[in-house]
């Protein structure tokens, strides 16, 4: 597919070595700008010639294929995520956690990229409701002797003021709760929120258990879209659940991908395809995700990372290519057996 920058520079998708992200870049380069200028010019070209690709939930709510996460990010998270749109990024993945994440730095980048020329609904905003057990005792964003659904709701209203939001594009379960019942009197209490227009989606984390998720599918009234786990070779790389997800349509998101496999990404066939499609490897494996029905999260804090990974819908990897991923895949699930 061809696109035109509104200099008339023309792109088609990667073809001749150049990437669309590269062809956006110069199209800011050719009319040079400082500041705020630059950054509205770029969120708005991103936007227009589709950096960002998406994938459809059970829900019918669109996700970018690869999200932003800003875990661990603290005081650096604003300028982060602001980095990260500028760049190109249209889903941020945050938590109402303090313990972990600062979500009003998230909704502080996020702001300064809607003064910038943005409009809320190109954004995907994915934030979680984290138990007690969780939770930093002295930073819990809700009143810890209140009814776990009065806690949903206050967490809920936390992330909306820390987000500088009127709805949540996602909410999801950070983990589930130690017993059945109170995993579904959350739950129950997300679809009050749905019900009410506060939330378009619903999702779950750290769940490795597959009889778990179909059980809170058989029991709930609004189903999860979402499901987000750890992606590594001790689960088996969620085959099973990521096969439940797929006939569900429900979008399995991965994180920790790459720190949790370095052996993957030093595989001689990870750097042969990186060398075949002038990719690095990091590259080779968030596009082999994306083209199988995952979507990963990156956390990454360098600039020229982010770049790398909006850039990953610029090429394809072959059916025979997707393959010799999946064989490293089965073979490092094999090694913890």
């Amino acid at each position: 597919m061809e696109f035109v920058l509104a200099n008339g520079m023309r792109s088609s998708n990667g073809q001749n070595g150049v990437g669309l992200h590269d062809l956006i870049s110069r199209a800011i380069d050719a009319e040079p700008a400082r500041g705020e200028a630059r950054t509205r010019r770029f969120c708005r070209l991103a936007l227009e010639c589709g950096v960002d690709a998406f994938i459809t939930s059970i829900a019918g709510i669109r996700i970018p294929r690869i999200i932003y996460g800003t875990a661990w990010k603290t005081t650096d998270t604003e300028r982060l995520v602001e980095l990260a749109i500028q760049t190109g990024f249209r889903g941020i993945d945050t938590a109402c956690q303090p313990k972990h994440y600062n979500e009003a730095g998230v909704g502080a980048g996020v702001t300064a990229c809607l003064n910038a020329g943005l409009a809320r609904g190109d954004l995907y905003l994915q934030t979680k409701f984290t138990h007690l057990s969780g939770q930093d005792p002295q930073r819990i964003p809700y009143n810890p002797r209140a009814s776990l659904p009065e806690q949903v709701a206050q967490s809920f209203a936390a992330s909306l003021r820390n987000l500088q939001t009127d709805y949540l594009d996602c909410l999801v379960l950070h983990s589930p709760l130690p017993i059945r019942e109170q995993t579904l009197q959350v739950w129950h209490a997300f679809e009050s929120l749905v019900d009410s227009g506060g939330v378009r989606q619903l999702g779950i984390s750290n769940c490795h258990s597959r009889a778990e998720i179909e059980h809170l599918c058989h029991e709930s009234r609004i189903k999860p879209a979402v499901v987000q786990n750890r992606f590594h070779a001790e689960s088996g790389y969620d085959r099973e659940i990521r096969a439940f997800c797929s006939e569900r349509q429900i979008v399995y998101q991965s994180f920790w991908t790459l720190t949790a496999n370095p052996r993957v990404l030093a595989h001689a066939t990870i750097t042969a395809l990186a060398s075949i499609h002038r990719r690095t490897g990091p590259q080779i494996l968030f596009r082999y995700l994306t083209q199988i029905g995952v979507v990963p999260l990156t956390g990454t804090r360098s600039g020229t990372h982010m770049r790398d990974d909006v850039s990953i819908f610029d090429f394809e990897l072959t059916g025979a290519e997707r393959r010799a991923v999946d064989k490293i895949f089965a073979e490092e699930a094999a090694m913890t057996r």
